[in-house]
């Protein structure tokens, strides 16, 4: 059975939870921007944003591609790419380098591994007392 990670950023720390996807169907088909209660992944109270995520093979997901479908696309320094080109065994930034990647695109779906998410709204108990319940 596969299963996603949500990744949740609060004020500089992230907590990791995972779900089976069976359990977390209201999720799929939201893009990325997307807000949903945190009651799905058992976060009572809490209000989510989606920001991102990865695929079971490792290809980020960008807001500029829209549906499921991976893509190869021409890209500059920005999600998926670094900009950055090993030469002599160091990394060094190259001004205007662009590189042909493959990304996913902004829809969840259920190839999605890892899903990165934001809090919009707190809950009344603190995301440390619910994590360690669980």
């Amino acid at each position: 059975m596969t299963s996603f990670k949500f990744v949740i950023a609060d004020k500089g720390k992230c907590y990791q939870i995972e779900k089976s996807q069976n359990e977390c169907e209201a999720i799929i088909g939201l893009k990325i921007g997307s807000k949903f209660d945190g009651s799905i992944i058992g976060l009572n109270g809490y209000k989510l944003e989606i920001r991102g995520g990865t695929d079971k093979d490792g290809f980020p997901m960008r807001p500029d591609i829209e549906g499921i479908r991976k893509k190869r696309i021409l890209i500059a320094k920005s999600i998926g790419f670094r900009g950055k080109k090993k030469i002599k065994k160091k990394s060094v930034k190259i001004k205007g380098f662009r590189k042909r990647k493959t990304v996913r695109g902004n829809t969840i779906g259920r190839h999605i591994v890892q899903i990165n998410c934001k809090i919009v709204k707190y809950g009344e108990k603190p995301i440390e007392d619910i994590l360690k319940k669980q």
